[in-house]
């Protein structure tokens, strides 16, 4: 996706690009807006990227970088199937909430139109793959679809940016807990 460089402002102008696509949409953010965010000419960013969708698609590619090593450190050392899942939603929460940036700008539908939509799918598949390990190795109820939780789960975790504000709490680690505890408990599996 980035073309090699000397002097790589690639990782400045994806921070603009991730700013623009956050608060204005991916087809409301100009190339100009996103120069304009990074501090240089708009012809400056083909040097990088051929094509806005291929900036889009780097977006995600870092955004679901950050977060997954994030959720896969956050599971080193750690024992117990639940345990295990509450750390990888803490972990998920934590990006989400304190380094959004990225994460937000990528928490939008992805146009139909857009080039590299399917890596873009493919990746955040790869990602959730995490989730689904974890919902695998739990006891639970006969008969529980562990693909709807997992996406329920995954949906109730990132619709939290909508809503959550840090000033009122809770922290991004007690609302994990939270949102385990729950599950537990509407799944009788405590």
């Amino acid at each position: 996706m980035t073309k090699p460089t000397a002097a790589n402002r690639s990782g400045q102008l994806l921070e603009a690009a991730a700013v623009c696509f956050s608060r204005e949409g991916f087809d409301a953010a100009s190339m100009r807006a996103i120069a304009d965010e990074a501090g240089m000419r708009t012809a400056s960013i083909y040097y990088h990227f051929d094509s806005k969708d291929n900036l889009l698609v780097a977006v995600h590619e870092e955004a679901l970088r950050r977060i997954g090593a994030a959720t896969t450190a956050a599971l080193h050392d750690v024992e117990g199937a639940w345990e295990r899942l509450e750390a990888a939603c803490a972990a998920h929460l934590v990006i989400l909430l304190t380094e959004g940036t990225f994460v937000n700008a990528v928490m939008r539908p992805v146009p139909s139109k857009v080039e590299g939509r399917e890596l873009i799918f493919k990746l955040r598949d790869d990602y959730e793959s995490i989730f689904t390990d974890l919902i695998n190795a739990l006891a639970l109820p006969q008969g529980t679809d562990r693909d709807t939780l997992r996406l329920m789960l995954l949906g109730a975790m990132n619709w939290t940016f909508t809503w959550w504000h840090p000033k009122e709490g809770p922290a991004p680690e007690a609302l994990a807990s939270i949102f385990v505890a729950n599950l537990r408990t509407g799944l009788d599996v405590t």
